[in-house]
């Protein structure tokens, strides 16, 4: 049997009624704007009246007659006074309207997704946190997770950004290896991608998790505001330091955290290791150390890869030489040797006559070195002896005669470091993403957070001898001669260049070309630099070479 249309008013109806439905809601909506201030009124009147039963429920039988008494009384005097009932109704209008205002809701606790996942959490804890033996354990499958969670708070996104976790007293929480598991647990189960720190209170059994917020890339190289032996490595977390410095970012002058590195001969740690994979900014970190020890020192540069990345520091003023060529860098560190036995010779007389070290032995020398595996490589190739083995000297003696030695090597050749270099160098520096093995193998000790697979250039850990494990974003210091870099990055590192030196002229004059005639040399400057006169070895690294012929 064929089917019949349907009447055209049924057929048509569904839109009608589709049609009033969208009309009456508008009307609704648009009735709601106009009488709004109605709205809020009658509500204030209803919360006022409610409050005022709420009162006279309260109020003992006793005293409601001498209460009615004194509220007829005030009506009386309000009614008796000029405009009185008009302010009265304005008042109460007033106190209508502040009363029924609609407020913010206040969340007082945790949504159903955040209960959830802190159920999933507490329950993922409890093959760590609990033992069969225990009468009434505090983490138990099904368990009460508010008795273990005592603070909590998430994020827009609903992830957790901090957690204080109460354990029973019989976790191993002395062991780094169930501490590790703990943290890799919350790590997993709290969202991966950031980075958290967990702070471990052995005696209270509590552990508190927090996600540390991304340390600032915004500060370039420029002047630290630092006295003569103290170097600024990079910043960290405000409550990690007690010293802040003014510094010069993007978003203009703060005061900056800063990990400050003190050298001389009351430092404990007087020369630094830096360790990284490539592009992780340990090169820029020894061209922002060069560029503050300047000032006040001279610097030798031994760069093993010769990339030329320090090309900028070529003939300036304090800067010795900037070697690349196993020839040239042996020379140099074998006269960098014999210059820290000459400081030291001359300091011991100098004391045992009873008078003070002389000047040019209490001027600081910077010895850098960058990718000395390199240069070992081609030193064992070519029958030649290793150049870390002539960094002891500087290394066991550097302290004592104001010599300081840093040396960068990449991560996946730190095997290639000689002993001296590891014994010697106790302030450490590791950048780039590194795993918490790797980290702990190099400094020491295990960080207190979580490293990120992600991090940007000059980002990693310090630590300054036996203190603590510190996060670090190294101040960016690019190669200002690199097409690559900013223009504000090349201008703020070629304002911090000293002014080209003359024996760097003179090293550039062409075969045959006459020298300049010799400044005149005044009663306080010696007749012969301190680096000639007491070295019985390699030429000195600033003197002419004459031309043949």
């Amino acid at each position: 049997m064929a089917r019949r249309p349907l009447p055209r008013i049924l057929s048509s109806g569904s839109a009608q009624i589709a049609r009033s439905r969208e009309i009456a809601r508008t009307a609704a909506d648009s009735a709601t704007d106009v009488l709004h201030p109605l709205i809020t009124v009658t509500r204030g009147l209803r919360k006022l009246a409610a409050t005022a039963r709420a009162k006279w429920a309260a109020t003992p039988k006793e005293r409601r007659g001498p209460t009615l008494l004194l509220v007829a009384a005030c009506v009386l005097v309000v009614a008796l006074m000029p405009y009185g009932p008009l302010l009265a109704l304005v008042t109460l209008m007033g106190a209508a309207a502040w009363k029924g205002r609609e407020r913010p809701v206040v969340k007082t606790g945790p949504d159903d997704a955040e209960i959830a996942r802190l159920k999933g959490l507490y329950e993922a804890l409890v093959p760590y946190f609990s033992v069969p033996e225990d009468p009434s354990p505090l983490f138990s499958h099904g368990g009460d997770w508010s008795g273990a969670f005592g603070e909590f708070s998430f994020d827009d996104d609903g992830r957790l950004t901090r957690l204080r976790i109460a354990y029973p007293p019989y976790f191993t929480d002395g062991e780094p290896a169930a501490r590790a598991r703990i943290e890799q647990l919350l790590h997993a189960k709290s969202g991966r991608g950031r980075e958290y720190r967990f702070d471990w209170d052995e005696e209270g059994n509590r552990l508190v998790m927090s996600v540390l917020p991304a340390l600032p890339t915004t500060i370039a190289a420029q002047r630290f505001v630092t006295v003569p032996g103290e170097t600024v490595l990079g910043f960290t977390d405000a409550d990690a330091v007690q010293r802040t410095v003014p510094v010069v970012a993007a978003d203009g002058t703060e005061d900056a955290p800063a990990v400050v590195w003190r050298t001389g001969p009351r430092s404990t740690e007087p020369h630094l290791l830096v360790v990284g994979q490539p592009g992780s900014g340990t090169t820029s970190l020894l061209r922002s150390i060069a560029l503050q020890a300047l000032p006040h020192g001279d610097v030798l540069i031994v760069e093993g890869a010769g990339t030329g990345e320090y090309a900028c520091l070529t003939g300036r003023d304090g800067v010795l030489a900037v070697e690349c060529g196993l020839a040239g860098s042996l020379a140099s560190l074998e006269w960098a040797a014999h210059e820290t036995e000459r400081r030291l010779i001359a300091a011991n007389r100098a004391r045992q006559a009873g008078h003070p070290a002389p000047e040019d032995t209490r001027r600081p020398l910077w010895i850098l070195l960058d990718r000395p595996s390199v240069l070992g490589h081609l030193a064992a190739a070519d029958g030649r002896p290793d150049p870390q083995e002539l960094l002891q000297v500087p290394l066991r003696h550097g302290r004592a005669a104001h010599v300081n030695v840093v040396v960068a090597e990449q991560s996946d050749s730190t095997d290639s470091l000689g002993e001296a270099v590891r014994t010697h160098t106790r302030a450490r520096i590791v950048l780039g993403p590194t795993g918490p093995e790797q980290i702990a193998a190099v400094l020491g000790a295990a960080p207190h957070t979580t490293p990120t697979p992600d991090v940007p250039p000059g980002r990693g850990y310090a630590r300054l001898g036996s203190g603590p494990v510190l996060r670090i974003q190294v101040p960016a210091t690019p190669d200002p001669y690199d097409d690559g870099t900013s223009e504000a990055q090349r201008k703020a590192v070629l304002d911090l260049l000293p002014e080209r030196s003359t024996a760097a002229v003179t090293q550039t004059l062409p075969a045959g070309a006459p020298e300049p005639a010799p400044a005149p040399r005044t009663e306080a400057e010696p007749a012969t630099a301190p680096l000639v006169r007491h070295d019985p070895g390699p030429a000195p690294l600033h003197a002419p070479v004459p031309a043949e012929g």
